[in-house]
């Protein structure tokens, strides 16, 4: 049976780019995008991280004419501003020009730090994002955010920088482990109960996530395009985007990375729901195995959420899920979000 490779077009006002969604697609980079950039001299820097199985580098590598290796350890606190210079230290070093580029292949934490190199250094350098995760398949990979972590405040430093192209090979989940794959799930539960409630039903009903792995990224993406069109620089509808971080990303540094970032998110959503929503959110989390609370530090959560970029002034702007598929944007104060979490 023929691979069918699905695309998705993004157009924004400072951006055009392609994601392809396909099987086995790794080693046919050359086919989708000029990395090389019809210049065999052309410097590519693929930075990736400890975790990446090497067969996945080999086939990137067979297809670059003139590249180098950057080598980050796994793990979300290593996006940093450490490796943000050692980035940087090795494009100056290697004398990289702004004709050169990056490609990013690793999950989320390797495309934010990708992301703000390429963003900076001499004020812009392309970026090709080949994202392995399901959280960053269906999350990060469309967009632009690119961020580190900064006195443990989670992506308070960072750009909105497009990518030129976007590669999904869904091959690559098959060596994550379940626990991963089910913490990417959890962006595609957050879109669909904000924008979506046939897609909700869809995740609530097809339970084996690798089985429709091509599927649930493709209507993923689809959503988050949409919005991101819509709104670049998240001034409005991308703010949706957040349900469930607010709280979720507090919990995430006072848990100190126990809990990987979904399955926070996931618990965040829970405090922004009508109980009716609140009920199917917890069912779904359940059914795929997801936590739905955890004994975390109140106090520091919300001491956290003074941080959130969603907030202006003494208020947050929260999402707000009263029916699966709706949303509502309420601007909170701290004491408010406070009294939620008791």
């Amino acid at each position: 049976m023929k691979n069918e490779i699905k695309k998705i077009h993004v157009t924004l006002s400072e951006a055009e780019y392609d994601i392809y969604i396909g099987k086995n697609i790794l080693s046919d980079i050359d086919k989708y995008f000029d990395v090389n950039n019809s210049n065999p001299e052309r410097k590519i820097l693929l930075i990736t991280d400890d975790n990446i199985p090497s067969e996945y580098l080999d086939k990137i590598k067979a297809k670059l004419n003139n590249f180098y290796l950057f080598v980050v350890k796994n793990g979300e606190e290593n996006k940093n501003f450490d490796n943000y210079q050692q980035v940087l230290k090795t494009l100056v070093e290697n004398n990289f020009t702004r004709t050169d580029c990056l490609i990013a292949i690793g999950g989320g934490m390797v495309g934010d730090l990708s992301g703000i190199v390429a963003s900076t250094f001499m004020r812009g350098i392309d970026l090709y994002n080949i994202p392995t995760t399901l959280l960053s398949q269906v999350d990060s990979s469309i967009g632009g955010k690119t961020a580190i972590d900064f006195m443990h405040v989670k992506n308070i430093v960072g750009s909105f920088f497009q990518p030129k192209g976007v590669l999904i090979d869904v091959e690559t989940l098959k060596s994550l482990p379940d626990r991963q794959i089910k913490n990417g799930l959890v962006e595609s539960i957050k879109m669909a109960a904000t924008f979506d409630k046939n897609f909700f039903e869809y995740l609530n009903t097809k339970p084996d996530i690798l089985e429709n792995a091509e599927e649930i990224i493709y209507k993923s993406l689809l959503l988050k395009k949409d919005v991101v069109e819509k709104d670049e620089k998240e001034k409005n509808i991308r703010k949706v985007l957040n349900f469930g971080h607010t709280i979720g990303h507090a919990i995430e540094e006072t848990m100190n990375l126990k809990l990987l970032h979904g399955e926070c998110v996931g618990i965040g959503m829970l405090y922004f729901s009508s109980p009716e929503v609140k009920s199917a959110i917890k069912e779904i989390l359940e059914k795929y195995g997801l936590p739905t609370s955890c004994d975390f530090n109140k106090d520091k959560v919300v001491e956290l959420i003074k941080h959130d970029k969603k907030a202006s002034g003494d208020t947050v702007a929260t999402i707000h899920v009263n029916k699966i598929g709706t949303y509502d944007i309420i601007k909170m104060t701290l004491p408010e979000i406070a009294e939620l979490l008791k």
